[in-house]
C-alpha cells in the first residue's frame, strides 16, 4: 500500500504492515484497505486483550469482528519485564512511549514472540456471512490497528496480556530497586573514578585532533532519549533534590547541544 508518509512510520508499524501484506490473497487485503480508508470501521475498543470492532459492510446493522492473540503467562511476562528492567535504555524509551528496535531479543530469550510470524497467529471472527478468513471487515480492522499501535505501541503489549500501566508500574517498580539497592556501591566507584581521574572541566569539550570534515556529519537523533535517560534515575535522597538535578542537568545538555550545532555549522575548517 504505497503512502507518502511510508518514510515517516515507526519500525513497529512496518513490521506490522509487513505482516498482513505477507497474506497471499492479496484482493481481499485490498478490499480490506479500501473499506478502512473510507472510514467502514465504525468503533475499534479493547476488552482485555480482545479487540472489538464494529465494521459497515453491505447490510444495515455493522458487522462485529474480534481479534485475539496467545497470551503470556504471568511467569513469562515477569521475566520478560525483568530483563526489560535491566537494560536502561529499554526502560528509557518505553517509558517514552517508544518501542525498541530490538525489543523482540527479550522475547526471544524467553522463548516467546511479540509480534506473530503470520496472519495465521492471529485469532478473528466476523459476523459477516464469508466464510474466508481474513474477509475483507477483518482485513479493514488489522489495517486501522497498524495506526492504533503508532499512537501507542502498548496496545500490542496489552494484546500479549499486559497493559501499558502494568508494563510502566513494574518497570519503575525494578528500575527504583535496582537504583536503591546499588547507591552505596555506585557512590563508592563515583569517588574512586573521581581521586583517581580528577575532572578537568575547562578541558573537558577539547579535541586537539585534526579531523576530516568529510568524516563529520549533523544528523538528527535516531530516537528522543538523550544520555541521560539512558542513564536513569540520579541515587540522590531525597527525590525532590534528585529531581532538581536532573532538571538542570537536562538544561545544560540541551544548551551544549544547540551550542555544538551551531558551532559546527559556523566552523571555517577543521
Amino acid at each position: 500500500m504505497n503512502n507518502n508518509s511510508q518514510n515517516e512510520r515507526q519500525w513497529w508499524i512496518e513490521q506490522w504492515l509487513d505482516l498482513i501484506n505477507s497474506y497471499r490473497f492479496k484482493k481481499r487485503l485490498e478490499r480490506g484497505w479500501k473499506y478502512a480508508r473510507e472510514g467502514k470501521v465504525l468503533s475499534i475498543d479493547f476488552e482485555g486483550q480482545m479487540v472489538k470492532a464494529r465494521v459497515q459492510g453491505t447490510e444495515p446493522e455493522p458487522y462485529q469482528v474480534s481479534l485475539w492473540m496467545d497470551t503470556f503467562s504471568d511467569e513469562d511476562w515477569e521475566y520478560v519485564v525483568k530483563n526489560m528492567a535491566e537494560q536502561a535504555i529499554f526502560s528509557a524509551q518505553l517509558l517514552a512511549g517508544e518501542m525498541p528496535k530490538n525489543i523482540e531479543d527479550v522475547f526471544t530469550a524467553a522463548g516467546l514472540r511479540l509480534f506473530p510470524f503470520s496472519l495465521s497467529d492471529i485469532k478473528s471472527h466476523c459476523s459477516c456471512p464469508d466464510k474466508a478468513n481474513p474477509c475483507k471487515h477483518i482485513s479493514a480492522v488489522y489495517y486501522l490497528l497498524g495506526d492504533r499501535f503508532s499512537e501507542d505501541p502498548f496496545v500490542l503489549f496489552q494484546l500479549r496480556g499486559r497493559s501499558k500501566e502494568q508494563i510502566i508500574a513494574a518497570l519503575r517498580k525494578l528500575r527504583g530497586s535496582e537504583v536503591e539497592g546499588n547507591s552505596n556501591e555506585i557512590e563508592e566507584k563515583e569517588s574512586n573514578y573521581i581521586q583517581k581521574y580528577p575532572l578537568q572541566i575547562a578541558d573537558f569539550w577539547e579535541y586537539k585532533q585534526q579531523l576530516d570534515p568529510s568524516l563529520v556529519v549533523i544528523a538528527p537523533p535516531a530516537s528522543s532519549e538523550t544520555v541521560l535517560d539512558i542513564l536513569g534515575p540520579i541515587p540522590v535522597e531525597p527525590s525532590t533534590t534528585a529531581q532538581a538535578v536532573m532538571k538542570y542537568w537536562n538544561a545544560v545538555y540541551k544548551n551544549i547541544s544547540q551550542e555544538a550545532v551551531l558551532a559546527a555549522l559556523n566552523r571555517e575548517e577543521f
